[in-house]
């Protein structure tokens, strides 16, 4: 039988709730007197945090070659995750940021081709930076990754939950150094504020309600009525 190991994490806010004084609108809330209403995000709060955009498999890439038009070219990344370029031949572009690609293709076309080459990679369009989306959702599928991608904008991005989803059975399921790790997380909770939308990354599966992939975790989705923030098991 397959072992987990189990983590409660708590989320920040409720840590503190022991040595924080309520607010003094009320228990939940504290109001803040402003004529103007909701106050504006600063800039800081509309940048998402950065987040490596890595090339992969069939994505379409614009290799641009300053002053050697005949070498710029649009390409598409074959099935392997390498690009065929000219005077140099294959070049692995996988897991590379646009930046790490434009430095292999100069140090390739370097001295023997182009004296000084200055090589920019544009990423047109990435069908590797996916997340799938899987149970109780109304469109489940392939969604893009972006920088700002997060549990609630996956499920919206999916057009929402089924009519009965159990929104206290979200499981993402992630690897990490070749680990398999799973997080459980409770739609409303988060629409509650109770704790933060986690972030979503590429390749990570997110499964709603009951499926076959979500069994494989039933001893820690068994937990989560339990729980009032997420739990993270480590597949063994």
């Amino acid at each position: 039988m397959r072992k987990f190991i189990v983590s409660i994490i708590m989320a920040a806010g409720l840590a503190g709730c022991a040595s924080t004084p309520p607010p003094q609108s009320s228990a939940q809330l504290t109001v803040i007197p402003d004529s103007q209403g909701l106050p504006a995000p600063n800039r800081s709060d509309l940048a998402a945090a950065d987040r490596p955009a890595l090339i992969g498999p069939l994505d379409t890439i614009y290799v641009d070659i300053f002053n050697v038009p005949e070498l710029s070219r649009e390409m598409q990344v074959d099935a392997s995750g390498r690009i065929s370029m000219p005077l140099v031949g294959a070049i692995d572009a996988r897991n590379k940021t646009a930046e790490e690609l434009a430095n292999a293709i100069e140090d390739a076309l370097q001295g023997r081709y182009v004296r000084h080459p200055q090589v920019t990679i544009n990423i047109k369009s990435s069908v590797s930076q996916v997340v799938t989306v899987d149970g109780e959702v109304k469109e489940p599928g392939l969604y893009p990754v972006t920088n700002q991608m997060t549990l609630m904008r996956v499920i919206a991005s999916a057009k929402g939950l089924s009519e009965f989803a159990k929104q206290e059975q979200v499981v993402i399921l992630r690897t990490v150094d070749n680990q398999r790790m799973a997080g459980l997380y409770d739609i409303s909770a988060i629409r509650r504020g109770a704790y933060a939308d986690p972030p979503v990354y590429a390749n990570d599966v997110v499964i709603i309600g009951d499926s076959p992939q979500r069994r494989l975790f039933r001893d820690v989705v068994s937990l989560a009525p339990l729980l009032a923030a997420p739990l993270v098991a480590v597949l063994r």
